[in-house]
């Protein structure tokens, strides 16, 4: 019983030294820093802007399509996860074309026609979307 007691005394008197004044350190005075507002930082989509060169990368706005879910399926068939999900790159219509970002930095790119769906492949284009 005295150990504990003890012990409890000698905790609390190193607690206390921590109170006294002379014994803290004097916090220095920092100059303000200048942060960028959340619209600057941030782009349409919600991911951070990317500045290449000097130059911003544009990014595309996330537009959902008939076949969206389809073509997520495809995409995480072929281990490929995203945020958003597939975004529709083209105008609504009979060919459309699908594009979604994975986790893994890749893109999955899939052309559906008639709501029938296929992945694309690396360098084959896409109707209406410039190289």
């Amino acid at each position: 019983m005295k150990r504990l007691s003890l012990l409890l005394l000698s905790a609390g008197l190193l607690s206390a030294c921590s109170y006294i004044p002379f014994l803290q350190k004097e916090e220095v005075a920092q100059a303000p820093v200048k942060r960028k507002s959340a619209q600057q930082e941030l782009g349409a989509d919600g991911t951070p802007r990317v500045v290449v060169d000097g130059v911003e990368v544009q990014k595309v706005e996330f537009r959902p399509g008939i076949s969206s879910a389809t073509v997520e399926r495809l995409a995480h068939a072929q281990s490929c996860k995203g945020g958003l999900g597939a975004s529709l790159m083209t105008e609504p219509g009979p060919v459309e074309v699908y594009r979604m970002a994975c986790d893994n930095g890749k893109v999955f790119l899939a052309r559906c026609e008639l709501r029938q769906c296929t992945p694309m492949v690396p360098g084959q284009g896409a109707p209406g979307i410039a190289k």
